[in-house]
């Protein structure tokens, strides 16, 4: 997903009473990119290619982020996820936005994944260009929740503490639990102090997916991942096809 990091640079370098929707001027205007930043992608749930398993469902996603002076901001978006009961994926990518804020998300890339012909289409709305890569996740391979073990971490870096949540019911659905703690020594990631970050999930053996997880840590902040809509109904097939006027381009030679 992205951040909207082009909204961001936007909005900084606006002139005073401008808007987002003001014409150009005649004149060029000089190129002025500031330095520094990052593209912003962040990794959402992880959506296996489990067959005979299927469901729609809307992820609701919010990141928030410390201020350095205190108090925090926070950008949010929904996007829609599908699959059928073959494994094949369906999902949207939506440009995160201030939360309650004016700017409008809108979708800039859907995803069609295909276990069966091995195929991972990455459209770009803009351009209205997909791009064909490999996809590498079979339906045969054995999926489950995403946790490890208490214990010391690895050359002394710090500890992981796990902890079973039991179950509850997330979006109308029984799901499972957990949390893991991480505690980091100091100097180990450039730290000058112990740094802790916690992750915790309630993940559906039925559906292989979590419903609800929250990512909190000190590099990234907090974020959460929330379904809702949750429907087990088969998808319609026409999710799984590259839509009219779409061209794809062949990436599955080049190097990735």
């Amino acid at each position: 997903m992205k951040i909207g990091s082009r909204v961001w640079l936007a909005l900084i370098l606006l002139p005073a009473g401008a808007t987002l929707n003001a014409q150009s001027s005649p004149q060029q205007p000089a190129v002025r990119i500031p330095d520094g930043g990052g593209s912003g992608r962040i990794d959402s749930i992880f959506i296996p290619p489990k067959p005979g398993a299927p469901f729609s469902l809307v992820l609701d996603t919010e990141w928030t982020r410390p201020m350095s002076g205190g108090g925090s901001f926070t950008l949010a978006n929904e996007r829609r996820i599908l699959r059928d009961s073959r494994g094949r994926i369906y999902q949207e990518r939506w440009i995160l936005v201030p939360k309650g804020g004016d700017i409008k998300s809108t979708m800039d890339i859907f995803q069609i994944t295909d276990p069966g012909q091995h195929t991972w289409y990455n459209c770009h709305t803009a351009t209205r260009v997909c791009d064909l890569f490999l996809y590498s996740l079979t339906t045969t391979e054995r999926y489950g929740a995403a946790i490890g073990s208490s214990g010391p971490l690895p050359n002394g870096a710090g500890y992981r503490q796990v902890d079973d949540l039991g179950v509850d019911t997330i979006a109308g659905m029984g799901a499972h639990g957990y949390r893991e703690t991480m505690t980091i020594n100091s100097g180990v990631m450039g730290n000058d102090r112990q740094m802790v970050g916690r992750r915790e999930f309630w993940y559906s053996e039925q559906l292989g997916i979590s419903l609800k997880s929250i990512l909190d840590t000190p590099e990234t902040g907090r974020q959460v991942f929330t379904a809702k809509e949750v429907s087990m109904s088969e998808p319609e097939p026409s999710y799984f096809a590259i839509s009219e006027g779409f061209k794809v381009v062949d990436q599955r030679g080049a190097s990735q």
